[in-house]
């Protein structure tokens, strides 16, 4: 699967799915760029189609709605949905 990585400070192995239109999806990548944090990313919506059904089976393990955005926090958890309180506290900031 084509996902994209951003650089920043290690706080756990984050995921995000996302589409490239979404406003919600935008918010969410600026708040992690602003806390400086490192996470993958992959708009799911600019996919082959192949890779586009993967990322599709891998997401609905974590949000069977395949809703976006959809944060994967260390492979335990998913966070749906722009909602900056959870993500800071998934990130323990």
């Amino acid at each position: 699967m084509n996902t994209k990585h951003v650089e920043g400070e290690k706080k756990g192995d984050l995921v995000l799915y996302a589409l490239s239109t979404c406003v919600w999806c935008k918010k969410t990548k600026a708040l992690l760029n602003d806390l400086k944090v490192d996470y993958a990313f992959v708009n799911v919506d600019e996919l082959p189609e192949g890779e586009r059904n993967e990322a599709l089976e891998e997401l609905k393990r974590w949000n069977p709605r395949c809703s976006y955005p959809s944060l994967v926090v260390d492979g335990q958890a998913c966070i749906v949905g722009f909602d900056e309180a959870k993500i800071k506290e998934a990130l323990r900031l």
